[in-house]
């Protein structure tokens, strides 16, 4: 079936669903293969649970004459979020980065949404699944679609920026992160300016940090930028006030009080404030905007437990996210400070190294109290302020002993470690 003819079957369906038991009426499924599932074998589920149409590759899936046969179910989503993106026509604006990517999205839309009718990617569907399904969410009435892009690999970032086609791009920053699928330091840069270069190819606009020295150089001398930054010819004037422990800005001398903690997130705030700019909305929405977005799923969110505040950031880490929040940990005033450090992953030959860089520098800024979890963790070289454990279930009988009155903790380690546990024991 071609493309413009499956395309008018998906706008007699009321949503697209590519998980059986998350099937609404009329949608249409796509039946995906895994490493370990074939979609095609659910045929049947969907339509039971009101699937209008299934998109399938395999013919023995066709079981009636709503069933549509493809070469490849995966490159058709891909095509057909492509062929709506441009058939509803709406400006596109994109970001990947290295840390905050999620943060800035949800920034982003908070800002916009005060003057616009905006979506955005939902949660982290940020891959070559998440962003189609993220385009063929968007509607023709909307103003403005933010999408969200993630990579671990170089060429990602390329692929997803063809699939989006977007018209405004910007990347939070480059880090160290997925330093084993980009190879290094450098192919991260590379794989992350990947946007860059196809704004740049397609003629669209860059939104740019002119306090990152390192976004500078990608982007060269590109004309199609608009710049935002602490000096008085960038096109945005903002400006870092302070992180106390929550990040406070100055945009058109103005003040903006975010519940966001660290220095870190002051970069992923700038970028919503540009934005909002840019598009012209005024600077109280912006503000308002801004201080009423509060962090969730264990992104830099602050807790309380009587005395005690937690800082509980166990969405992600790698070794640039990592030394960002303990500089942070490190600056804020408390009687008594506790560190819950978990495995940073995807760092391949650069594992052992990043890791115990960590533990160096919570060695050197912090006296006592550091614990770290996981197998690379327990292989690093400690004193006596550091205790290891190999895994959580090491880690957890130790918990319950421990007086956390009257402290500030910090809970850091990447998804896998599921480190947000803690929270249940102590």
């Amino acid at each position: 079936m071609d493309i413009e003819t499956l395309y008018q079957h998906f706008k007699a369906c009321t949503s697209v669903s590519t998980d059986t038991r998350k099937i609404t009426a009329d949608a249409m499924y796509f039946a995906l293969k895994g490493d370990n599932f074939d979609g095609n074998q659910f045929v049947n589920q969907a339509f039971e649970n009101g699937a209008k149409y299934c998109v399938v590759d395999d013919d023995k899936a066709v079981i009636n004459d709503r069933c549509i046969l493809v070469n490849d179910v995966l490159q058709t989503l891909q095509q057909l979020a492509t062929y709506h993106r441009n058939a509803i026509g709406i400006p596109i604006i994109s970001l990947t980065g290295s840390n905050g990517k999620t943060t800035t999205k949800e920034l982003i839309h908070a800002v916009l949404s005060t003057t616009y009718n905006v979506m955005a990617t939902i949660g982290n569907l940020n891959n070559h699944i998440g962003v189609p399904l993220t385009l063929l969410s968007f509607t023709k009435d909307l103003d403005y679609g933010i999408v969200e892009m993630g990579a671990n690999h170089q060429k990602e970032i390329e692929f997803l920026a063809n699939i989006a086609q977007p018209d405004y791009g910007v990347i939070t920053n480059f880090g160290k992160a997925h330093l084993e699928g980009f190879g290094g330091e450098d192919g991260v840069i590379k794989g992350k300016s990947e946007l860059y270069d196809h704004l740049r190819d397609h003629t669209k606009t860059v939104f740019i940090n002119t306090d990152d020295a390192k976004q500078i150089a990608q982007i060269g001398d590109y004309q199609n930028m608009i710049t935002f930054g602490k000096t008085s010819d960038n096109d945005c004037i903002v400006s870092f006030t302070k992180a106390d422990p929550f990040v406070s800005l100055n945009y058109n001398g103005t003040s903006i009080n975010s519940q966001l903690i660290g220095d870190y997130n002051y970069g992923n705030i700038a970028i919503a404030v540009a934005i909002g700019q840019h598009f012209k909305v005024a600077t109280d929405p912006i503000k308002n905007a801004i201080e009423g977005y509060q962090p969730k799923n264990n992104r830099s969110e602050i807790i309380m437990k009587g005395s005690t505040q937690i800082i509980l950031d166990a969405y992600n880490a790698n070794p640039t996210s990592m030394l960002a929040a303990l500089k942070n940990l490190k600056q804020l005033q408390a009687e008594t400070k506790y560190l819950f450090l978990g495995d940073m992953f995807e760092l391949g030959d650069a594992a052992e190294e990043e890791h115990q860089a960590i533990v160096d520098f919570a060695e050197a800024n912090f006296d006592e109290h550091i614990y770290v979890v996981g197998e690379n963790f327990y292989k690093t070289k400690t004193s006596a302020s550091t205790q290891k454990f190999e895994s959580f279930e090491d880690l957890k009988p130790m918990l319950g002993n421990l007086k956390l009155d009257n402290a500030t903790v910090l809970i850091k380690g990447s998804r896998g470690m599921a480190l947000e546990r803690i929270l249940e024991v102590v």
